[in-house]
């Protein structure tokens, strides 16, 4: 299987950073409290990455992070202990040779082509 660009990859993250950003807004003064869109994007990975396999960045770029060993997708928990490791930037710089970073092992994920949807 071909995986996903690491573009594709910062791709996706960068519209979920744009998402966060927005929603920050709705709670707090994002450009003042830089905690603000990091806490929309763990609620982003929590819940998307989690439920669904993709968040809206990922949807875009046609990226999905499944379960490394079962495909489908991870579950909150994973998806919380995905989101918080991307907050901490470092373990994404450090890949394997599937592009898993220190983040998707730890959460047991790996970032693969979305399925495309049949018409």
């Amino acid at each position: 299987m071909e995986l996903p660009t690491l573009g594709r990859r910062f791709g996706a993250l960068a519209i979920d950073w744009a998402l966060c950003l927005l929603i920050a807004n709705l709670y707090g003064e994002p450009t003042r409290d830089g905690w603000s869109p990091v806490v929309a994007l763990i609620f982003i990975y929590t819940v998307f990455a989690g439920f669904f396999a993709q968040t809206p960045g990922m949807a875009l770029t046609r990226i999905a992070v499944v379960d490394v060993d079962r495909g489908g997708a991870i579950g909150p928990l994973r998806g919380l202990i995905r989101g918080l490791l991307i907050c901490l930037v470092l373990p994404m710089l450090v890949f394997d040779d599937r592009r898993r970073g220190l983040h998707d092992r730890l959460a047991g994920s790996i970032v693969v082509p979305a399925p495309r949807k049949k018409a």
